[in-house]
């Protein structure tokens, strides 16, 4: 681990920077940075800016509101500070940081970016950014990824997108997607907003669509509540619901683990290798709705996701050594094929909606690890339905065949589409390229118990070597991933991973982290004197004027 390893569990008790509030059917998200409250020591998080901890802040804050207040319709982001709403990532922070720091910074910054737009496109919670003050960089991407932005029109508030004139980088968690791609901004104005460190205001900001509505500062509060109301009353949350408190994360660590209730870490430092083993439900997992809202937090398929978001988030951040992830699975396959009917038959239902929800969001962060998943297939694993998307996501499947207890996977509805990658795509439609045939008959066996013959016949498993091969070969695998550059799988991994049709989320991912990945090690930024570097010394950026 790090000297200092990142910890992503939080509560609202334990916010520093963000202020949560629920009215009725509206909630409001109020971001006061505590200057002082650096996750890292070396900076100050001035003029509402904002480094890992205010985002983990903010990622907790939106689960609280998905499960905690399931009658929340809309959701006001603003500040609490004068004159400025956010000023983006902090730049000093990002000055002091290593490369892999501030891309997995990015990384998980634009994850809970996402986060807002699948609140809104799969959980009915709409959202206002109530920008009511100075809104740039890393600020107007937040705002970027609410439903609607209302600007104060004071004459001096202005949204920005300073990156390239002051930093040499780009807007790094999709600000450059959404103005084009979200907000259809044209692309001669987009160029000009893009490389004017002070931005645009008032009615031009408008009139570009930057903006939805711009309100003056007498009427800013009325404004911000009518057209909160107006994004309620076009929700389909529930009206009466009785919210899920999500209580902290239980789990022991220790130099070369991480064990949780249903998941399990073990990280083999000279293999450079981790094994995840994620624990199947119990028989007795409840059934039906009403055993199912009683369990709450406790119900199988919600406690395994904040397990797993905890374990892959802690790993990347605190792990980054560790290039190879095993995924394993342990339990009774006819349990989980029973809370899979149960996920199917009420998902309808707020509170398995939620979950549902949660379960796809971290399965997509498996999809954006730059990470090798390997999947192994044993005696007494549980890869089916939900727990088999953890298989469907790895690089590679091996399922050992035959033996004493010849082990078996089975598919479920949850594998045709309950849990889309970020480009909007199932796991086993992504991974046959769409092929009616193939997809054809992987459904006509949802249900059923495969061995690794009728697996490997269906294209589910990479390989399915018996019990003389089964150790050498997944040495073999896991010696040679171990021998290669770890740059260049991480860019075949990429692309391999997300073929096909795109998204704006995969594109965000895709395209913006690509470039913000190979600009962030480039000496005009980060340099001597780069202009990452430079910034607030007084002294001139230096750059080579060559084209790459």
């Amino acid at each position: 681990m790090t000297e200092s390893p990142v910890d992503f569990r939080t509560e609202p008790a334990r916010y520093r920077h963000w202020t949560l509030a629920v009215d009725g059917d509206i909630a409001t998200l109020t971001l006061a940075v505590a200057e002082d409250g650096g996750l890292r020591p070396g900076y100050a998080l001035k003029l509402n800016s904002y480094d890992l901890g205010v985002d983990i802040e903010l990622a907790d804050a939106l689960d609280r509101v998905r499960f905690e207040h399931p009658t929340v319709r809309a959701l006001v982001v603003t500040s609490g500070r004068e004159r400025v709403f956010c000023s983006g990532a902090n730049i000093f922070m990002l000055g002091l940081s290593s490369h892999a720091w501030k891309v997995n910074f990015c990384k998980f910054t634009n994850e809970t970016r996402n986060a807002l737009e699948d609140a809104s496109r799969h959980s009915g919670l709409k959202s206002l950014a109530a920008v009511n003050g100075a809104c740039a960089g890393g600020g107007y991407e937040l705002a970027l990824a609410c439903d609607e932005i209302l600007l104060i029109d004071d004459r001096s508030s202005a949204v920005s997108l300073p990156e390239v004139p002051l930093l040499g980088v780009l807007p790094g968690t999709g600000g450059l997607t959404r103005v084009t791609d979200k907000r259809k901004v044209r692309h001669d104005l987009a160029d000009v907003f893009c490389t004017t460190v002070e931005g645009v205001r008032g009615q031009r900001a408008l009139d570009w669509k930057l903006v939805d509505a711009l309100a003056k500062p007498g009427r800013f509060q009325d404004a911000v509540a009518e057209r909160a109301r107006a994004l309620a009353d076009a929700s389909d949350r529930p009206r009466e619901a009785t919210g899920v408190a999500l209580p902290p994360i239980a789990r022991e660590v220790s130099v070369d683990s991480y064990r949780y209730a249903h998941v399990g870490v073990a990280i083999d430092r000279a293999r450079r290798v981790a094994t995840f083993t994620l624990r199947g439900p119990s028989p007795d997992a409840p059934a039906d709705i009403d055993a199912i809202e009683r369990a709450g937090a406790r119900w199988w398929p919600l406690s395994l996701a904040r397990e797993l978001d905890d374990a892959i988030l802690s790993m990347r951040s605190n792990e980054p050594a560790i290039g190879t992830w095993v995924i394993e699975s342990a339990g009774d396959v006819a349990a989980l094929l029973r809370v899979d009917a149960a996920l199917e038959r009420y998902r309808g239902h707020w509170f398995v909606r939620e979950t549902l929800g949660k379960l796809r969001r971290t399965l997509a962060r498996l999809d954006v690890t730059s990470r090798t998943l390997f999947a192994l297939v044993e005696p007494g694993s549980c890869f089916a339905g939900t727990l088999f998307e953890a298989a469907l996501a790895a690089d590679r499947v091996y399922m050992l065949a035959g033996g004493d207890r010849p082990p078996k996977i089975a598919l479920s509805a949850q594998n045709f589409g309950a849990y889309p990658m970020a480009n909007g795509r199932a796991r086993i439609a992504a991974r046959f390229h769409d092929d009616a045939a193939a997809l054809g008959a992987a459904h006509a066996a949802a249900g059923k118990t495969l061995d690794a013959g009728e697996a490997a016949a269906l294209g589910l498993v990479t390989s399915a070597p018996d019990e003389i091969d089964w150790a050498d070969e997944v040495r073999l695998a896991l010696e040679e991933r171990a021998s290669l550059s770890p740059d260049a799988l991480t860019g075949l991994e990429a692309n391999l991973r997300f073929g096909g049709a795109e998204t704006m989320d995969s594109r965000i991912f895709g395209r913006l982290t690509a470039w913000q990945n190979w600009i962030f090690v480039r000496p005009n930024a980060v340099g001597e004197r780069g202009a990452l570097k430079v910034y607030g010394t007084g002294v001139k950026a230096q750059f080579d004027w060559d084209r790459v």
